[in-house]
């Protein structure tokens, strides 16, 4: 086991075809085992399986941080800087649209951090982060 245990997140999707093309192709993770209605994805070391849901469309609602309007759920994972350019890149390069651009958030902040956000092919949200100093992640503070 890595020195983190891997997270595992069990999420709704309209279309097992549609999910692999996007986690394998888009994102680059692997899959692992599969089912006729359920697909696993290594994402980055941590489990992530695709259950399909007939009829499913994700509903998001948005906050605001820091001028954004957030898609809220959301997931994703907190990259180094040159992992955070290659994925922005690859996502450029297959069309897809981003909810929030690659972008600097809480600049001068401890939280400093390159975000951008979008949504898989059933309307799940996901960020991607790469923090400025990643020993800030879980730095506490208030953001006002």
């Amino acid at each position: 086991m890595p020195a983190i245990p891997p997270f595992h997140l069990a999420f709704p999707v309209h279309s097992i075809a549609e999910a692999r093309a996007f986690y394998i192709d888009i994102l680059g993770c692997a899959e692992g085992r599969s089912a006729e209605r359920w697909v696993d994805f290594n994402f980055q070391g941590h489990q992530l399986v695709a259950h399909l849901v007939d009829g499913y469309q994700a509903r998001s609602s948005h906050n605001q941080v820091d001028g954004d309007p957030v898609p809220v759920p959301h997931f994703g994972l907190a990259l180094s800087r040159e992992q955070f350019d290659a994925l922005a890149q690859r996502c450029q390069r297959h069309g897809v649209q981003f909810v929030i651009a690659p972008h600097l958030r809480f600049k001068g902040a401890p939280g400093e951090q390159m975000t951008m956000f979008f949504y898989d092919p059933s309307g799940n949200a996901l960020e991607f982060k790469a923090m400025t100093h990643p020993g800030n992640l879980f730095a506490k503070y208030f953001v006002g």
